[in-house]
């Protein structure tokens, strides 16, 4: 998989860093600096750097939905930079939970800082990102934004907890853990299509239908960070070699080759049984059972057929085509993406 980042996306993390920036400004040192860090603008002593933060992904669904809607897209940046950092306050927490030590090829905060610290710098963002919806976004439409946000963040830690819960139990099903994904994933990508339109003042079946969109995007994109966490390239996704199969991590391409009722899927269950983590040389073999149980072809079908879906939502939608254009090309981005 390999895939070039949609020029809106680009564009839309330029229009959103100074809004992002300004916010995190107004954070207590300590706090500054490690949130600084993790977004990727300083090094772990302070210094600038250039490169290495996120992709904007969810900021651009922001303004193209504010587009979409038939309005400017900076409109919408007070909810661009909302949602963006919440997503990053997932991703500081995310880490530490997971005890993952590399994020965007470097080490993780809390690795650097400490976990007080990265939760703390976390929980930071999470009250940045409602503060920077009631002071910035106009006032008849606040209210309505901050509501979206705030039931998204209780949608994603509803997801991350069954995500926590899953690491104790042997019994997960693929229902399951589809539905852990779209609270940990697609609920944050429907709130970032929704909360566009709902800045912008669009009618209720507008932002109904680009939610739709975004809670499809979503399901797709965790899907493919499901395959990526298995078979992508630690020097493209910064990530340890066979991460997720290393923590025994039951992700979606894991669970539907543990349901196959294949001779493969039922080796694979005597490795997740096991007290004992896998050793180095298990990892390779694990992958191709996940692989020959029918783990990958599933994922991949059913990312493809939620990218479908999102793409059938744009269809439906009374849109500037250049706004429905940029939306399908980010749909088409997640499933190629290597990263």
């Amino acid at each position: 998989m390999t895939a070039t980042l949609p020029k809106p996306v680009t564009i839309a993390g330029d229009l959103v860093q100074p809004a992002l920036r300004h916010a995190v400004a107004g954070l207590d040192g300590s706090v500054r600096h490690v949130v600084s860090y993790h977004l990727g603008w300083v090094d772990e002593h302070g210094n600038p750097t250039t490169g290495g933060g996120g992709k904007a992904l969810r900021p651009a669904l922001t303004l193209l939905a504010a587009q979409a809607a038939g309005a400017e897209p900076d409109r919408a940046v007070p909810g661009a930079a909302a949602v963006e950092l919440v997503h990053n306050f997932s991703l500081l927490h995310d880490d530490v939970m997971d005890g993952d030590v590399e994020r965007r090829h470097r080490p993780t905060a809390w690795r650097l800082f400490g976990v007080g610290a990265a939760i703390l710098a976390g929980d930071a963002l999470l009250t940045l990102a409602v503060d920077v919806l009631q002071r910035e976004a106009d006032l008849p439409t606040a209210r309505a934004a901050t509501a979206c946000l705030t039931d998204t963040v209780q949608r994603l830690i509803a997801g991350q907890s069954a995500d926590v819960e899953f690491e104790r139990r042997a019994d997960v099903t693929l229902g399951e853990c589809l539905a852990m994904a779209a609270g940990k994933t697609g609920a944050l990508m429907r709130c970032a299509t929704s909360i566009g339109a709902i800045l912008v003042g669009a009618p209720p079946d507008v932002v109904d239908t680009l939610g739709q969109y975004g809670a499809h995007l979503g399901l797709a994109f965790q899907l493919v960070d499901d395959m990526l966490g298995i078979w992508g390239r630690p020097g493209v996704t910064g990530k340890p070699v066979l991460a997720d199969l290393r923590v025994r991590k039951r992700s979606v391409p894991v669970v539907a080759a543990l349901s196959s009722g294949t001779p493969a899927g039922e080796r694979l269950r005597e490795f997740y049984r096991r007290p004992e983590p896998p050793r180095e040389e298990e990892l390779a073999e694990m992958a191709d059972l996940v692989e020959r149980a029918g783990g990958l072809t599933w994922t991949e079908t059913e990312a493809r057929r939620h990218v479908q879906a999102a793409g059938d939502c744009l269809a439906t939608l009374d849109a500037p085509a250049e706004a429905r254009d940029a939306l399908w090309q980010i749909a088409l981005f997640v499933t190629e993406r290597d990263r």
